[in-house]
């Protein structure tokens, strides 16, 4: 009985250290990506979307879409910077990246850069970190804790 208690004990302090690590790291991913994200963001306020309307009627496509890019580079980062809606909102600055990809970089997709890496290096953290996110939530560190709703 004593050894069962002690094991237990054991487990629920692995349990605690995992969760609080892997919290941890959420957090850590939450604020990086989250951060470069709005800094590209807070550069389309300040210069305007000019350039994307411009790609937009290139594919004959509307160019009020343009604002999008406000909702997935601002609006969408800050909250999975405070772990607010973040599965939903890291899903939309995912998607904010498909856009861009197929927007400005579609040629690039298979092309390798100067030093041998992926040419859209950078594009690709921002989806693939973004796509993480998503499906991994936020985790206790956020306000909208661990069983917030769409966390």
């Amino acid at each position: 009985m004593a050894q069962t208690l002690a094991h237990d004990r054991r487990d629920a302090h692995a349990y605690e250290l995992s969760t609080t690590s892997e919290d941890s790291g959420k957090l850590l991913l939450r604020l990086a990506v989250g951060l470069m994200m709005l800094l590209h963001g807070i550069a389309k306020m300040t210069n305007g979307v000019d350039g994307i309307e411009g790609m937009l009627a290139q594919h004959e496509l509307p160019a009020a879409i343009a604002y999008g890019a406000y909702i997935g580079e601002v609006i969408a980062p800050l909250f999975v910077i405070i772990g607010l809606l973040t599965r939903p909102a890291a899903f939309i600055m995912a998607v904010n990246m498909l856009f861009a990809i197929g927007l400005a970089h579609a040629e690039q997709i298979f092309q390798l850069g100067k030093q041998g890496g992926w040419a859209l290096e950078l594009q690709g953290l921002f989806l693939f970190g973004s796509l993480a996110i998503a499906l991994l939530g936020a985790g206790r560190l956020s306000f909208g804790g661990l069983h917030g709703r769409w966390n």
